[in-house]
């Protein structure tokens, strides 16, 4: 998912999104650990999208106190 999809989200869809990356993240992680996850570049592309929701939601946070 790109930044623009994201940015498009509403408050409600980005605390769901990011629960669900949180989950995945974590399933992802026992994936490893039990030797079940072929591509282990999953687990970084997680993060990255954990961040990015964290972005949006950081900056929609500034955005109000600003205004």
């Amino acid at each position: 998912m790109e930044i623009d999809d994201i940015r498009s989200m509403t408050d409600e869809e980005l605390n769901d999104e990011l629960d669900a990356s949180h989950r995945a993240l974590m399933n992802l992680r026992f994936r490893v650990a039990t030797m079940q996850l072929p591509n282990v570049n999953e687990i970084k592309a997680a993060k990255i999208r954990i961040a990015r929701i964290n972005t949006i939601i950081r900056e929609r946070e500034l955005a109000r106190v600003v205004s």
